[in-house]
C-alpha cells in the first residue's frame, strides 16, 4: 500500500470554509484601513491629543499680587519672584551624590528627600518651596529626572516688625493669613493665567507654544498709614514698654479730618519676614482686637450728655467731700479729697465722686444712647480680621452702682481704635466719621452726635486736664495746645480686679484751637511702681503728638516757650 493513498490523506476540507476565511482576513483588514483612514485623514483630534499629551503641557502662570503702600507711595508689601522644587515619586531617581548635592542646595535633611520620592502612592509632591531663582538654577544644574521647578512670589515685608499688625502677611500660597493682606485679599491677589508649552523628556521647557489666557496682576493698596508717623509711634511705644517694664502697650493717631488711621502701633511685635518662632499672642492687634476697661478717659463722654441734657453747666458746682460715696455696700473713692469742684475741675482733677454724682442724675438710657452714639459697642467698621465691638450691657440691667462706676469707665470695654475715635467727636465740633485703613481721596460726610456748643465746652476742660493743674501736665507740647484726658483703671482678674494690675492710658488731640490729629496710648501693665496715666502714657502722648504734627507741618497755636513740668518722679495721682 502507497503512503499517497493513506486514507487520511485523502480527507479534504469543504471550499465554503476556505472561502469563508478568507473573507474574514479582508473584512478585517477592510476595517483596520478604514478605521486607520478616518483617524488619520477625517478625524485626527484624538491621536493629536494623545500625541500633544507626551510632550505638550498647560502650565499655569502666576498673577503678581498687588503692592502695599503707605499714603505717600512708601512700599509696605512687595512680591518677589522665587521657584519651588517639585517631584514625582515614581519618575525621579536620583544617584546617592545627586540626592547628597540636592539636600544641601536645599537645606534639607537628606533622608527626608528620599523619603518624599521614595512615596509611591503619590503622583506629586514638593520638596522645597519659595527658594531664591539663584537655588533653583544649581539644582537644574543637577540634571535629576522627575524633578521639575514652577515659578512663584513670596511677600516681602520692608518696614518689617514696625508694620506687621497692620500689614499681616501671606501663606506659602501667596494668600492672605493676617491683617490687611487677609482684609483685602480679593483686592490685592490678582487671578493666575495659563500657557501652553512643550517639554523635552527631562520635563524642561523646550518651546512657549502660546498663551491661552493672561493672568492678572492684583490691584495696589495705598494704606491711610503714614510710613513716618508710624515709625515715631513705634519707636516711642518699644521705649515706653521696655522703661516701664510693661506686658504690652498699642497707639494709635487719627486723623480729625478724614478719619484716617495714620499709625496703628503694638508691642510687642513680630518680623512677618521671618515667623519660624512667631507665637499666637503676638499675632493679636491689641489696638483693634483687644478690649479695656478705659476709666477715667470715659469722664469727658458723662459730662458731654450732663451739659447737652442741661443738667449742668462748666461752672455748676458738684461737692466731692470727704472724697468718697456710698452707694448700697460699696464705696467710690477718690485720689485727692477735694471739696466743692466745678464740671470743669471734674475733668481737670479726675475725680470719680464728681463724674458718679452727675451720672446718677441722667437717666440710664440716654447714657446707654451716648455710649453708643460715640461707637461703643459696636464694631469700628474697618474691614480688619477680629475687631472688637467692645461691651456695653444693656441700660435696663445697670444697677445704680453700675451706672456710677460707668461714669468714669468701669464697666464697659473699649478698643483703642474705639477710644481715639470717640475723641474725634470733641476735636471735630461733634460730629464723627467713618474711620479708614485706606486712604481717602474725598472727605467723609460727619454724623452728628452732640452739639458743636457742648463739643467746645468739653474740649476747653480737655485743655485743663493738660495744664500744670490737672492730671497730665506731661502731655504738653512746647508750641501747641493740647486737648486731652488721662485714663488708670485695675485689670479685671479671675471673676474681679486685681490690686496690683493697671492699664494706663492717654486719649487727646492737638492742636486745640483747630485740632488735626488725635492719638491714643495705652499701656498694659507697667510694673516699676509707676502707673498713673498721666505718668505712664502721657509723655509717649506728647513726644508723639509733637513729631506727628511737625512731620505734616502743622502750624503751632501756642508761644514757643519751654513748658512747665512737675519734677521727675513725682506722679500727679488719679482717680483709679
Amino acid at each position: 500500500m502507497k503512503f499517497a493513498a493513506s486514507p487520511v490523506l485523502e480527507l479534504t476540507l469543504p471550499v465554503w470554509r476556505s472561502r469563508f476565511l478568507l473573507y474574514v482576513f479582508v473584512a478585517g483588514f477592510g476595517l483596520l484601513l478604514g478605521r486607520a483612514v478616518y483617524l488619520q485623514g477625517l478625524n485626527n483630534d484624538f491621536l493629536q491629543a494623545k500625541g500633544e499629551s507626551r510632550y505638550s503641557r498647560v502650565m499655569e502662570v502666576p498673577a503678581n499680587r498687588g503692592r502695599i503702600l503707605d499714603r505717600n507711595g512708601e512700599a509696605l508689601a512687595i512680591s518677589t519672584p522665587v521657584k519651588s522644587i517639585w517631584a514625582i515619586p515614581g519618575e525621579t531617581h536620583p544617584g546617592k551624590r545627586q540626592v547628597a548635592r540636592l539636600a544641601a542646595l536645599l537645606e534639607m535633611p537628606q533622608p527626608e528627600i528620599e523619603k518624599r520620592l521614595s512615596d509611591a502612592g503619590r503622583d506629586f509632591v514638593y520638596l522645597k518651596r519659595q527658594i531664591s531663582p539663584e537655588t533653583a538654577e544649581r539644582v537644574a544644574a543637577l540634571h535629576i529626572p522627575g524633578l521639575f521647578q514652577s515659578r512663584e512670589y513670596r511677600r516681602y515685608y520692608p518696614s518689617g516688625d514696625v508694620m506687621a499688625h497692620v500689614v499681616g502677611f501671606t501663606g506659602v500660597d501667596d494668600i492672605g493669613q493676617e491683617g490687611v493682606e487677609l482684609a483685602f485679599q480679593e483686592r490685592l491677589s490678582g487671578k493666575p493665567g495659563s500657557r501652553r508649552v512643550i517639554k523635552d523628556r527631562l520635563g524642561q521647557t523646550v518651546e512657549d507654544v502660546e498663551s491661552i489666557k493672561a493672568a492678572q496682576d492684583g490691584n495696589d493698596l495705598p494704606l491711610a498709614l503714614d510710613a513716618r508717623i508710624q515709625n515715631l509711634a513705634f519707636g516711642q511705644l518699644k521705649a515706653a514698654v521696655a522703661q516701664n517694664r510693661a506686658k504690652a502697650g498699642a497707639v494709635v493717631v487719627l486723623d480729625v479730618d478724614s478719619g484716617e488711621l495714620l499709625a496703628l502701633v503694638n508691642f510687642p511685635t513680630y518680623n512677618p519676614n521671618n515667623r519660624s518662632k512667631l507665637a499666637g499672642g503676638q499675632l493679636r492687634n491689641r489696638a483693634v482686637t483687644d478690649t479695656f476697661e478705659p476709666g477715667s478717659t470715659l469722664k469727658p463722654f458723662t459730662i458731654a450728655l450732663a451739659l447737652e441734657t442741661g443738667r449742668v453747666r462748666p461752672e455748676s458746682v458738684i461737692q466731692t467731700a470727704p472724697g468718697t460715696l456710698s452707694i448700697g455696700g460699696a464705696t467710690i473713692r477718690d485720689a485727692h479729697v477735694e471739696r466743692a469742684l466745678t464740671v470743669a475741675q471734674i475733668i481737670q482733677k479726675s475725680s470719680n465722686v464728681g463724674a458718679a454724682k452727675i451720672a446718677l442724675g441722667l437717666s440710664p438710657e440716654a447714657m446707654w444712647e451716648m455710649f453708643r452714639d460715640v461707637g461703643f459697642g459696636s464694631a469700628p467698621g474697618l474691614g480688619f480680621p477680629g475687631e472688637a465691638p467692645g461691651k456695653v450691657r444693656p441700660f435696663r440691667s445697670w444697677r445704680p452702682i453700675e451706672q456710677a462706676t460707668m461714669s468714669y469707665g468701669h464697666g464697659i470695654a473699649v478698643s483703642l481704635v474705639q477710644l481715639a475715635r470717640a475723641y474725634s467727636v470733641f476735636a471735630r465740633d461733634g460730629e464723627l466719621v467713618p474711620l479708614s485703613l485706606v486712604r481717602v481721596d474725598t472727605l467723609p460726610a460727619g454724623r452728628r452726635v452732640m452739639a458743636p456748643k457742648t463739643a467746645a465746652a468739653v474740649r476747653a476742660m480737655l485743655e485743663m486736664a493738660v495744664n500744670r493743674n490737672g492730671t497730665a501736665p506731661r502731655a504738653q507740647i512746647m508750641g501747641y495746645r493740647v486737648a486731652g484726658k488721662t485714663g488708670t483703671a485695675h485689670k479685671q482678674e479671675n471673676g474681679g480686679y486685681s490690686a496690683d494690675k493697671y492699664v494706663s492710658s492717654f486719649v487727646g488731640f492737638a492742636p486745640a484751637s483747630h485740632p488735626r490729629l488725635v492719638v491714643a496710648v495705652m499701656i498694659d501693665e507697667p510694673s516699676t511702681g509707676r502707673y498713673y496715666g498721666g505718668t505712664v502714657a502721657a509723655p509717649v502722648f506728647a513726644q508723639i503728638m509733637a513729631g506727628a504734627l511737625r512731620a505734616l507741618d502743622v502750624a503751632p497755636d501756642a508761644p514757643m516757650q519751654p513748658i512747665e513740668l512737675p519734677p521727675e518722679g513725682q506722679e500727679v495721682k488719679e482717680s483709679v
